[in-house]
């Protein structure tokens, strides 16, 4: 009896763990929303977005999201290049 309450305790506390991890994914994901809805609207008026209207929380998540996103380009293209290099080798030595 013991045991099944403690492991419903550590069931309830992984629970909760998600629940806050989907809660900060759902408010990154209403931020880059709103951001793609300032960009399209900019597109259509041929206005660029203007930055300080946006929230400085917001400001800081897209300057974050952009850096991750250069940061995954570059470790894909370092990625490419050594497959490339591999793939050289192996020509190399069945030559």
């Amino acid at each position: 009896m013991l045991s099944r309450l403690q492991e419903l305790r550590r069931e309830e506390e992984t629970l909760l763990r998600v629940k806050a991890a989907l809660h900060d994914q759902l408010w990154r994901l209403r931020v880059e929303e709103l951001a793609l809805q300032s960009m399209i609207s900019a597109g259509e008026e041929k206005v660029p977005v203007p930055l300080p209207g946006l929230a400085e929380d917001t400001q800081q998540t897209l300057v974050q999201m952009d850096n991750e996103a250069a940061i995954n380009q570059t470790e894909l293209h370092l990625s490419l290049q050594d497959d490339k290099e591999e793939e050289e080798e192996e020509e190399e030595s069945d030559s």
